[in-house]
């Protein structure tokens, strides 16, 4: 870190006593640098980032979250944000201001995590460090003898991980930086899945259950006795060590209430994370009117549909209809995959119409890890490591059946594989000319809103013909509604879990099961929630003006160029952005 702040002082005096560089010039320069010098600290500082993002330097490292490292980073990054004060953003060009800003935001959301203690709760209620600790064997290259040593190097490492971890969240017990009690049941059944009998039914073996031809043979007896030793000497005790201070410990020292504003601080945290994860300035109350609006048009438009197919009952009883009858549910985990590997692929040829640039990578339908899956979500993508020879993967919860309803399958397709998430992420990494730090970020509110715009889209396409599937469409995009509504009532309004659960359960047709899950998924992650409707609702708002505006000479690929090509950008900047492209559309 010092190598770094000395780099910045010498770095920037060479630009400043540059007698050949103009403003604009030295500007633009230093800016670069400043990117370059941090991007290589957070490579550093972040082993487990570096790896995801294609550089392979750290491979054998883990991160550390002592608090004098902590404190270290944070004045790293502090350093930064002093510098780029010194800048004048009117010597840029148009294109580094927009670097600016987002670079600006990043560092002030890093700032912010730790001045406010974030780190103290390394979890939600579907996941964390330790869940994405387990997919490491996903995450790194294994095709020489020293990608399987790093790999090692990482599970001999991975104690003394969850010892800063375990030092970090006892420090949140003492200050009341915790998740609430009520979203802590089944934790201990999630990380007590990796604490195995045989090193060989340990989801940290698969490395090595087949080599590359670039590992000789004579080597491959000795790394596999190596991790049979890694996994029972030091992931299965670190795992337990996990296990039993959340159980002896954590769940005991938890808060019992809900509201992220009963957190030290509460009040401007969650004002930080509404903005953080909205890329607006909006405050609760504003985003809790926007959702009862969404969901009283959502509700009239659904109730078309109860009309539609000739049900005869109230509002509840078609939802109970959907929850219960057999027809919506497919019997086993391979119909489920299939039937939404079918919906997938059939996108795949509706793209071209839609879209004039698609990313090279290709993605695959895979189910949720079963060590996770019974908290988890219906479905997420999980991209793929930089440079990797893997393909992204759009995960399909396969457990309990009972609760995955068919009827909602095409949208949560299109939002997670294609056009949304795949689509969306790939491309932003295949964006070369982008600065690092923008190829490798992701902004919920433009992300999730895009991915919420992608059900959408699907209409468009020819999706949804089934009055049902429109119904699952319409309930996905209520659901989404209604955390506007129920995170900010939560977060700071004072609502409980039971009134949470009533009102996904009375206005979507998710089942009980998954609103359960949702619902804790809300109260650990404050904020989060937001980015879906929020996102959806401004780039709806910019297709309809450019539309308006443009009239016959609107092309919906032009459109989606301007948005995507941009990378992954705030709400306020991807405004701009389009009313740029609408400008650019009316010259001659």
């Amino acid at each position: 870190m010092k190598r770094v702040l000395n780099a910045t002082i010498l770095s920037g005096l060479l630009v400043i006593c540059s007698p050949t560089a103009n403003a604009e010039d030295a500007s633009a320069a230093l800016l670069r640098d400043i990117f370059s010098r941090e991007w290589q600290a957070r490579l550093e500082a972040s082993p487990l980032f570096a790896t995801s993002v294609g550089v392979h330097d750290y491979n054998s490292k883990m991160p550390s979250v002592k608090p004098e490292d902590l404190e270290q980073q944070d004045a790293v990054w502090r350093g930064f944000l002093e510098e780029i004060d010194s800048l004048n953003p009117e010597s840029l060009a148009s294109e580094d201001r927009i670097h600016l800003a987002i670079f600006r935001a990043q560092l002030e959301d890093r700032t912010a995590d730790y001045r406010y203690g974030a780190y103290q709760i390394p979890f939600n209620a579907d996941s964390g460090f330790y869940t994405g600790f387990a997919r490491l064997g996903f995450e790194m290259p294994f095709r020489v003898t020293r990608d399987f040593e790093n790999y090692l190097a990482r599970l001999r490492g991975w104690p003394g991980y969850v010892d800063q971890q375990i030092a970090n969240m006892r420090r949140g017990l003492e200050r009341g930086m915790t998740q609430p009690k009520v979203v802590l049941d089944g934790l201990d059944q999630v990380i007590g899945t990796h604490i195995v009998e045989k090193a060989t039914d340990s989801v940290f073996y698969s490395p090595f259950v087949e080599f590359s031809v670039a590992v000789p043979a004579k080597e491959q007896d000795r790394l596999r006795s190596a991790a049979r030793e890694a996994i029972l000497g030091s992931i299965v005790p670190g795992y337990r060590a996990l296990r039993d201070f959340m159980v002896d410990e954590y769940v005991a020292g938890a808060r019992d209430s809900l509201g992220a504003t009963s957190l030290p601080e509460g009040d401007t945290y969650y004002r930080q994370r509404i903005r953080h994860f909205t890329t607006l300035d909006l405050t609760a109350e504003q985003i809790h009117e926007i959702g009862l609006d969404e969901v009283a048009r959502i509700r009239r438009e659904m109730e078309t549909v109860i009309e539609e197919v000739g049900f005869e009952g109230s509002f509840a009883e078609f939802l109970t209809f959907l929850r219960t009858d057999e027809r919506f549910y497919a019997k086993t985990g391979e119909e489920l995959l299939r039937e939404a590997a079918y919906i997938s692929k059939t996108m795949d040829g509706k793209l071209p119409a839609l879209f004039k640039t698609l990313p090279r990578l290709p993605y695959t339908v895979e189910p949720v890890p079963e060590d996770i899956a019974p908290k988890y979500t219906a479905g997420r993508y999980v991209s793929a490591p930089q440079g990797s020879t893997q393909p992204g993967r759009y995960w399909v919860n396969t457990y309990a059946l009972e609760t995955r309803p068919l009827y909602n399958l095409e949208a949560l397709s299109l939002h997670e594989a294609v056009p949304g998430h795949h689509l969306q992420g790939a491309l932003n990494r295949e964006l070369g000319a982008l600065p690092n730090f923008r190829r490798f970020s992701y902004l919920s509110a433009f992300g999730e809103g895009w991915g919420l715009y992608s059900e959408w889209l699907g209409l468009e396409a020819g999706f949804y013909k089934d009055p049902y599937s429109n119904f699952g469409r319409l309930t996905y995009e209520m659901w989404r509604a209604c955390r506007l509504v129920v995170d900010t009532g939560v977060h700071a309004m004072g609502w409980s879990r039971q009134r949470v659960i009533d009102y996904l359960a009375g206005n979507t047709a998710l089942s009980l099961h998954e609103i359960t899950t949702e619902t804790d998924r809300y109260i650990s992650w404050p904020a989060q929630a937001l980015a879906y409707k929020i996102g959806q609702l401004k780039i709806l708002e910019l297709r309809r003006r450019a539309e308006r505006e443009l009239g016959d000479a609107f092309d919906v690929r032009e459109f989606h160029d301007a948005v995507l090509l941009n990378g992954s950008i705030p709400l306020n900047i991807l405004e701009q952005q389009i009313e740029k492209f609408i400008k650019n559309q009316k010259a001659p």
